[in-house]
């Protein structure tokens, strides 16, 4: 398909420290390892099991409260026995730890400029950067969920708009904390006559802006990377436009690639009026893939999975992802022709796109069992061929540069990528034999450059490097 020079695909696993990621009551399957989130023997298992097989990294997502619309207000009734993103733990923690037992997979952790103190959170992400020797990524997220927002002292969310606003000026803070508090070369303990740093090329970032006043300096030396690998997913307006100026990856979720594609192309758009490049960007689609040696084998084993699924859990997802309740209509209600115009224009995307659910009423039921496997991203499901094609033509129409993958048991759904998927991409030359920097960081595997550990030139935080004999970095002197 297309040119005869073909992409190589970003393979990366999408997985969360909790119960079920994004599906609700898998839990419960026979073979599902799930309920084992809490122990880190499991991790470095999976870590290094990915890692045999070349995936680029582990993209963990995170929340920070219940899923609690449905049926409530505040009832985690239907989330907990679903296991819903619930119980879930911080990802930041393991890392340390897989990167042990790894070489050179990666490691994509979510956390939020919304809920956390920039200076606190760059000291995190740099302690981890150097344990990992330069994998880790950052998911910059603002956060969605109004049970955050009340444990965090406020009565409701800050206004969606006004939260990328804060993002931005939060980037502006780790970029200096990151790039400028520390020149090149500022570590200098290794002659043996020196002292361990020179002063004067550590400096204070004297950052006070409308949202934060930070004087620094920032309290690590500079990691591998300095600042992480930046990742993020906003799918609105504002949040395509904060991607477009700060994003390395970006991930997006749609039914089709068709429409992927409109928002690809307006984030490269956006992407070059930041003076970036635009093809730089790597575009990252979601996905539950389901495969097995037959398409009939693999929809078979869909079935059998969907069986387990939480018919509750998916509704409260659902909550929570758009901050309506259901459990308000009744079970017989169609929510394509509903009055309430969010979730009606929701429902109706989902109904003109989803495959195999013409003429199917949309009432709670058909959400739900849309829901339970994979949440609202694509499925594929097929033999290795049939998968191979359709990825193939993800890119061939909608211009990404690969997916992350998410499962519907762990390890079980990787372990078939792996088996059935990844050997079909290598025949057809879509995906490396091996990391292109073995012991490298992530930022040099994701874009297939050795040497490139640091931001690249054209980035909007690589205003901010303190480059070795100037006497402060150039930003501060305009």
């Amino acid at each position: 398909m297309g040119s005869t020079q073909k992409k190589q695909l970003i393979i990366n696993a999408f997985a969360m420290q909790s119960p079920s990621h994004l599906n609700p009551g898998l839990h419960r399957y026979p073979t599902d390892q799930g309920p084992n989130y809490k122990s880190i023997k499991n991790w470095i298992a999976l870590a290094q099991k990915l890692e045999a097989a070349k995936f680029h990294a582990i993209f963990f997502a995170d929340v920070l409260g219940g899923y609690d619309v449905y049926r409530g207000p505040a009832n985690l009734e239907p989330t907990i026995p679903a296991g819903a993103q619930f119980p879930i733990n911080d990802p930041l923690y393991s890392v340390s730890a897989m990167a042990a037992a790894t070489e050179s997979i990666g490691f994509g952790i979510t956390a939020s400029t919304t809920y956390d103190a920039p200076y606190a959170l760059a000291r995190r992400f740099s302690t981890v950067d150097h344990l990992s020797y330069g994998r880790v990524g950052w998911n910059i997220v603002t956060s969605y969920l109004d049970s955050a927002a009340r444990n965090f002292g406020l009565n409701t969310q800050v206004e969606h708009d006004e939260r990328y606003r804060i993002a931005d000026e939060y980037l502006d803070v780790t970029y200096k904390l990151w790039e400028a508090s520390w020149r090149d070369g500022a570590v200098s303990h290794k002659d043996g006559v020196a002292g361990y740093a020179d002063p004067q090329a550590v400096r204070q970032i004297h950052h006070q802006g409308k949202y934060f006043n930070v004087p620094g300096p920032h309290l690590c030396e500079p990691s591998p990377q300095r600042t992480p690998f930046l990742l993020q997913a906003g799918t609105s307006s504002a949040g395509k436009t904060f991607a477009a100026k700060h994003a390395e990856a970006i991930f997006l979720n749609g039914q089709k690639p068709e429409l992927v594609r409109t928002s690809v192309d307006s984030i490269r758009s956006q992407a070059k009026d930041f003076g970036r490049d635009p093809a730089s960007i790597k575009i990252i689609a979601g996905l539950l893939v389901i495969v097995a040696e037959t398409d009939e084998a693999a929809q078979a084993k869909f079935e059998e999975l969907a069986g387990y699924g939480d018919t509750e859990g998916a509704l409260a997802l659902f909550g929570g992802w758009s901050g309506y309740d259901l459990s308000k209509y009744g079970d017989d209600q169609d929510f394509r022709f509903v009055e309430q115009p969010a979730i009606r224009s929701m429902v109706n995307h989902w109904a003109s796109t989803v495959p195999g659910t013409d003429g199917k009423k949309w009432d709670k039921k058909t959400i739900a069992e849309y829901l339970r496997l994979g949440g609202n991203g694509a499925k594929v499901i097929g033999s290795p061929q049939t998968v191979a094609d359709e990825l193939e033509r993800w890119v061939e129409v909608a211009d990404v540069d690969g997916f992350n993958f998410s499962y519907a048991t762990i390890p079980g759904t990787f372990d078939d990528i792996i088996t059935y998927l990844l050997p079909e991409l290598r025949r057809r030359g879509l995906f490396w034999e091996d990391y292109t920097v073995r012991g490298g960081t992530l930022r040099e595997n994701m874009y297939g450059l050795k040497g490139q550990n640091r931001l690249p030139e054209a980035h909007p935080g690589a205003k901010y490097f303190w480059r070795e004999g100037e006497e402060v970095p150039t930003y501060a002197r305009e």
